[in-house]
């Protein structure tokens, strides 16, 4: 995405100086409610802010994307937090990163709520081509792979894209399990998985 292409609210996420503050204003409502398990409603995000649907759309570009944006925040601050976090040995630090990041997901109440009150938007924006969101969570889970297997603490014969890509698809799948086949998500049966995808490499003699 070009920077002319991008929304006001991704390019004040990006860092750029604000024209108008109130695209992060928007930004930070819309997390609120997410986070309690409320719907985002672009009408009362504008009446809250004292704008209208039209300014408040030509700052976030679209519901659908101001979601995106909001979901993958959390996503990024959660797994910072976990990775600044992680003190355990340097094997299986990609699974572990894995595993805790099926738990914050599992766990979070707007995330869950989300799932459950607009199941195929969220399948349609989170796992398909329709937004970049897929994209950037396959990236974070290359970079942990990669940084695995530069320091020798992972051992696999499967290229690091396919891997990447592998465990998001796993994430994906127990993420939304109840939409897929009714049972509800189970990240220990994820993590099983995942770290069968991403055995730690044996000690150094």
């Amino acid at each position: 995405m070009t920077r002319s292409e991008a929304t006001p609210l991704q390019r004040q996420l990006a860092g750029a100086a604000p024209a108008r503050p109130t695209a992060l204003d928007a930004f930070a409502l819309a997390r609120r409610a997410f986070l309690k398990g409320c719907r985002i409603d672009m009408g009362v995000l504008a009446r809250e802010l004292g704008v209208n649907r039209a300014t408040l759309y030509r700052w976030v570009g679209s519901r659908d994307k101001l979601l995106v944006e909001v979901i993958w925040y959390l996503m990024r601050r959660t797994a910072d937090r976990v990775i600044a976090e992680d003190d355990g040995p340097p094997g299986g630090r990609a699974a572990r990163i894995v595993e805790s990041l099926l738990h914050a997901v599992i766990g979070n109440r707007g995330m869950q709520q989300f799932i459950e009150s607009e199941g195929e938007l969220a399948l349609r924006l989170l796992t398909t081509k329709a937004s970049d969101y897929q994209a950037r969570l396959v990236g974070l889970a290359h970079g942990l792979i990669t940084d695995d297997l530069e320091r020798g603490c992972l051992r696999t014969d499967v290229p690091a894209d396919d891997l990447a890509f592998a465990v998001v698809r796993i994430m994906e799948s127990h993420v939304y399990i109840g939409l897929i086949t009714g049972e509800r998500p189970d990240p220990e049966r994820a993590t099983r998985v995942v770290r069968a995808l991403l055995p730690p490499a044996p000690p150094a003699p």
